[in-house]
């Protein structure tokens, strides 16, 4: 029973193993300027956690055979451990994860902490149940106001945000369904929620935050290739959420500014 036990653990433990070395399940390609950082605390944390996983589950699988139950064997004697290996394997561990969470601290927070850079393209993100709607501040680079009275969900874009189109910086603010932005220039979002707690997630960006009702969160990323990418919702938010989706459109700048003088016209 005691060489079972052990044969089990170890091919779970290397075939498990083998699914992340040969990367089997992986990172989708990285198209922002954090990725690179990201991808490779990503690599770090599960090459250092695989080294402890494997030695670990090696120890357990040789100490369940070393110890099996057969004829001879000693009788069980039980101690309350060593104190001084219980100590180091603390410290390492805290080292490792403090360690950790350092390194990854100034990416994390620069991207939520610090402002915009000059020229970032503003963007307002709503996430509402069980859509995405995105708002661009037009020509004048203000947004027009917004009133939650004047929300109406059911009839999409200007309405679906409570926009007030009496207010004169609203009148050239751009609302779609399709978010597009430019590409090598820095994304300035402010994230909204409607009724319950969204998570605004670009996988192939990197790029994850909640979005909390009555609360408008500023980050900033920038995308560095131009393509189609899909937007998620990563915060469980009632039945429809499988279907809260959306896509990101990196473009040229030029085909940005085309994008928007389009929409832009089609409210005159």
């Amino acid at each position: 029973m005691g060489l079972a036990l052990l044969a089990i653990i170890w091919l779970i433990t290397f075939v498990s193993t083998y699914f992340f070395v040969a990367k089997t399940w992986w990172l989708p390609h990285g198209v922002s300027t954090s990725a690179a950082f990201i991808d490779h605390q990503f690599a770090l944390t599960y090459v250092l956690m695989g080294i402890v996983f494997v030695a670990a589950q090696c120890s357990l699988g040789y100490l369940v055979w070393k110890y099996r139950d057969r004829p001879g064997a000693e009788p069980v004697k039980y101690s309350h451990g060593n104190t001084t290996l219980e100590l180091v394997w603390t410290t390492l561990t805290a080292v490792l994860f403090i360690g950790l969470n350092l390194m990854g601290a100034n990416v994390w927070a620069s991207e939520r902490f610090d402002p915009a850079g000059p020229g970032a393209v503003p963007v307002e993100v709503t996430g509402m149940q069980f859509a995405w709607y995105f708002r661009y501040p037009g020509l004048d680079g203000t947004f027009g106001r917004t009133n939650p009275k004047l929300m109406d969900p059911s009839a999409g874009n200007e309405a679906a945000v409570g926009l007030d189109t009496t207010d004169p910086a609203a009148k050239d603010d751009v609302v779609t369904g399709t978010m597009y932005l430019p590409v090598g220039r820095q994304v300035d979002l402010t994230l909204r929620a409607v009724d319950v707690i969204h998570s605004f997630f670009i996988p192939q960006m990197r790029f994850k935050q909640d979005a909390v009702p009555g609360l408008a969160i500023h980050m900033h990323f920038t995308p560095t290739e131009i393509g189609e990418y899909e937007i998620a919702c990563a915060e469980l938010c009632g039945l429809g959420h499988y279907k809260m989706h959306g896509m990101v459109h990196v473009v040229s700048q030029e085909d940005f500014d085309k994008w928007l003088a389009a929409r832009e016209a089609e409210k005159q």
